[in-house]
């Protein structure tokens, strides 16, 4: 397992978006936003075209927290969320932090049967090195440090992120055991099937959109995250063709599976959730198909809701 503003200036536009539809008057000029709209139906075209080239199974849910306009393929269908299932964590950690029963200062000792292999640096480290859970949680949503991601399940425990989802009203969004240790599972059966975790893209969305509202745990705390989360240094999905874009994201990769979900800092705030699975292309490249199809399906949605100034979309 392998795993790196403007603010908007159209609030106007949701609003126009949610009145009825109806018949203008007579001799009423054309709605000044019918643009945009255009360019949404143009992003549903394009998307589903890349999605139904690749040799494999793709599934997106796309929300423009600005002007409430969406669009989802295989939106309520499940997937391997590989690395990605590591928000969650993140999320439940900090309402724990919330409520007073962890601190992020609390020590936690790195010892030689809690490293794990893949991606993160905790495993290189000396037996008996002291880090701290704010130290952990960043390098769990920054390098997707696996060994990190152990320490921190071993103390929130792994049911309490299957109770935290359920209660954002994400039911299908679990993790299932601790990386690499598939003995540690709380589910085998679902395991086997998917893996570390398992979403939705509408669920992963969901939970996105909550944290740029301030409504995943609270405001301060839901910052807090955001900022560690545009530290991650994976850049080869659907940041890979963005230059200058602001996003709060984390990946996910697996051999068959690539997964992604970004709050993306456009003209207007883009929450991008992006599910591969039963990919034909196993890969460890930057050109794997499914990198390459998410990061064509990052620059499509960049471009068709506005790149801030001084951003750019690269030659692909």
């Amino acid at each position: 397992m392998r795993d790196r503003s403007g603010r908007p200036r159209w609030r106007a536009l949701a609003a126009l978006l949610v009145l009825p539809a109806c018949a203008p008057a007579q001799g009423a000029p054309p709605p000044p936003f019918a643009p945009v709209r255009a360019a949404t139906a143009a992003l549903r075209h394009t998307l589903d075209s890349l999605a139904a080239a690749h040799h494999g199974v793709v599934g997106y849910s796309i929300t423009n927290l600005d002007t409430g306009e969406s669009l989802s393929l295989r939106g309520d269908e499940t997937f391997p969320t590989a690395s990605l299932i590591k928000v969650p964590i993140l999320v439940t950690l900090y309402d724990l932090v919330q409520q007073g029963k962890i601190s992020l200062d609390d020590p936690l000792t790195v010892l030689k049967i809690d490293q794990v292999p893949g991606s993160g640096v905790l495993q290189f480290l000396h037996d008996g090195a002291v880090i701290t859970v704010h130290d952990a949680a960043w390098l769990m949503a920054t390098t997707s440090d696996n060994t990190a991601t152990n320490l921190l399940l071993d103390r929130i425990i792994i049911r309490r992120v299957w109770q935290k989802m359920e209660s954002l009203g994400l039911p299908h969004t679990k993790v299932h055991s601790k990386t690499f240790l598939r003995i540690s599972s709380v589910a085998m059966d679902s395991s086997v099937k998917y893996g570390l975790g398992v979403s939705t893209p509408n669920e992963m969305a969901r939970l996105f959109t909550l944290l740029a509202r301030g409504q995943a745990v609270s405001p301060a705390a839901d910052s807090a995250m955001l900022d560690i989360l545009e530290h991650n240094d994976d850049m080869q999905m659907l940041q890979r063709y963005l230059d200058g874009v602001r996003a709060a994201h984390k990946t996910g990769a697996v051999d068959d599976a690539r997964t992604e979900c970004s709050l993306f800092y456009l003209r207007t705030r883009v929450v991008a959730c992006v599910f591969t699975k039963e990919n034909a292309d196993h890969r460890w490249v930057i050109d794997n198909e499914a990198q390459r199809t998410m990061a064509a399906m990052g620059a499509a949605i960049a471009r068709a809701w506005g790149l801030p100034e001084d951003a750019s979309v690269v030659t692909q």
